[in-house]
C-alpha cells in the first residue's frame, strides 16, 4: 500500500530479497516527483540497507513498513519492524562481506537512530538534508482555500530565507 503522495509516503511489505528492489523503486519514484532527485542515492542506499537487516534479523516475521517524510527541510525514511531488539553498529574487519550497513546510513545521513515502535517492536530511522533549493514541490493546499486571505501575498526573498536561523528536529 502506498499513501497519497504528498509528503509522506508508506509502504507495508515483506522484508524478502525480491521485494527490497522494488522498494528502491518506489521511494526513487516518490523522490522525484517531490523534485529531491539529488537524495535519490542516499536514501536508496539506506533504506535497501535497513530492509536487509530485517530480512536478515528480525523476527518473528519479516514484514515492515517503511515511511518516508519530508518535513521542512529533511527528509526522513524508517522502517518499522516487529522485533524489539535494538540493532548494534558493528566494526567490520576489511575482508568481511556484511555488517556494515548502520556504519553506511551513519556515513550517508545526517542523523540516525532507533526508537520503539508499537507494543513490540522498532522504528530504524535516518535524515537526510532537504535544502531550500532542492525541492520545487507548491507548498500543500489549504483545503477550502481560493484567495490569499486577507493579508495577500508578501514575496520573500532569498536574502531573508538565508538570514533564517537554522532549525533541526529528530523525534525519537
Amino acid at each position: 500500500m502506498i499513501s497519497e503522495p504528498s509528503r509522506h509516503c508508506t509502504v507495508e511489505l515483506q522484508a524478502l530479497p525480491s521485494r527490497i528492489g522494488q522498494v528502491r523503486r518506489i521511494i526513487s519514484a516518490q523522490l522525484r516527483y517531490w523534485h529531491l532527485d539529488p537524495l535519490i542515492d542516499q536514501a536508496a542506499l539506506g533504506v535497501t540497507e535497513l530492509l536487509t537487516n530485517v530480512h536478515r534479523h528480525a523476527q518473528p516475521d519479516k514484514s515492515c513498513t517503511v515511511d518516508i517524510e519530508l518535513l521542512l527541510d529533511r527528509l526522513t525514511v524508517s522502517v518499522h519492524d516487529h522485533d524489539p531488539r535494538v540493532p548494534t553498529v558493528n566494526e567490520a574487519d576489511s575482508f568481511a562481506t556484511s555488517g556494515r550497513g548502520l556504519a553506511l546510513i551513519a556515513a550517508v545521513s545526517e542523523s540516525w537512530g532507533v526508537r520503539p515502535s508499537g507494543a513490540a517492536g522498532k522504528a530504524v530511522w535516518f535524515t537526510l538534508p532537504a535544502t531550500c533549493g532542492t525541492s520545487t514541490l507548491p507548498p500543500l493546499a489549504v483545503y477550502g482555500s481560493t484567495t490569499d486571505g486577507p493579508f495577500g501575498s508578501v514575496p520573500i526573498s532569498p536574502e531573508a530565507v538565508a538570514a533564517a536561523p537554522a532549525r533541526s528536529a529528530v523525534v525519537g
